[in-house]
């Protein structure tokens, strides 16, 4: 385990640094300049401009840039927003929690509806389980903006019963602020993961070990309990932690559509804005939060399969 844990911290560092680079370079190559932002679009002198520029280091090389921001980010200094003039640690953190809160949410229900309706469908076959499937692939086909403003024409305009936008005020009032932010998150991925699972259990049903222990006499209950969602749940623990994982990126929409002000929608803002700081320390935080994710899966294998040795190569 500690073998395993160091190895996944330094390619998590790796990874961390090699994202930074491909970040800061994308953000220079991209067209625009912070400067348009900080002028306003005012017509300026050339001293003016020449101050603005020393100030925030503008004149110097990118690779200048990166290294003074990498020096900063070593010593626990995350650097100062461009545009706004205030740490970035400050502004990214009281953004976090929305962001946060709303990939639960929408992770709980991809993994509660996901199982239990592929599980059902995969348990019972038939004309309801096929119903169920054929929804699951439409529902899979239809993009997360599209599946949000018709959450939103429905369930907030028409029949009221959620806000349209905003990510509420704190407690209770932000859970039902986030109800029709998380479900549009989620959609796509409760039918990837029912559609999985239901394949999953089909498979293992079909297997020769459970069919041995149905005609030895065991309830069917039992066998699937113990043998055939045991076994079941490793592709779909692999493919829903990544699916999950996924909902950090697929944040970004939902929260510029619903207008939730979380980390996703800062990241937008901050791109326009060629803001760098910020945009470099979002993307490190989801990165992070991909690869803890994955780390958090791979250690789960183990409960469900004793045969699976944390941090060792199979033979």
């Amino acid at each position: 385990m500690v073998r395993f844990v160091a190895v996944r911290v330094a390619g998590l560092v790796a990874t961390l640094l090699i994202a930074s680079l491909v970040v800061f370079g994308a953000l220079y190559a991209a067209p625009g300049s912070p400067l348009t932002y900080l002028t306003h679009g005012r017509t300026m002198s050339p001293e003016a401009i020449a101050s603005i520029k020393t100030e925030y280091h503008l004149d110097d090389s990118v690779g200048q840039q990166y290294l003074r921001w990498l020096g900063g980010v070593l010593h626990g200094d995350l650097g100062t927003s461009i545009i706004y003039n205030q740490p970035v640690s400050s502004l990214v953190g009281s953004r976090t929690s929305v962001t946060t809160l709303l990939v639960v949410m929408a992770a709980a229900i991809v993994l509660v509806l996901g199982l239990l309706i592929g599980t059902l469908a995969g348990l019972k076959p038939g004309r309801l389980s096929r119903s169920a499937m054929a929804g699951a692939t439409g529902v899979m086909a239809v993009p997360t903006f599209v599946g949000a403003v018709v959450l939103i024409v429905v369930f907030a305009v028409q029949l009221e019963w959620f806000p349209v936008f905003g990510a509420g005020s704190g407690g209770f009032d932000r859970i039902h602020h986030l109800v029709l932010p998380s479900l549009a998150l989620a959609l796509a991925s409760v039918a990837f993961v029912a559609r999985l699972a239901q394949t999953a259990v089909r498979a293992e049903l079909s297997a020769d070990h459970v069919q041995t222990a149905i005609s030895r006499g065991l309830p069917r209950r039992t066998v699937v309990r113990r043998h055939v969602m045991r076994n079941a749940a490793m592709p779909v623990l692999t493919v829903a932690g990544l699916t999950i994982a996924g909902l950090i990126a697929g944040s970004v929409v939902v929260e510029q559509v619903f207008q939730l002000g979380g980390l996703g929608q800062f990241l937008v803002g901050s791109v326009q804005q060629k803001d760098f700081p910020v945009v470099q320390a979002i993307c490190l935080v989801y990165v992070t939060a991909f690869i803890v994710l994955n780390t958090l899966i791979d250690i789960a294998y183990t409960l469900l399969d004793p045969r699976v040795s944390i941090g060792k190569k199979d033979s």
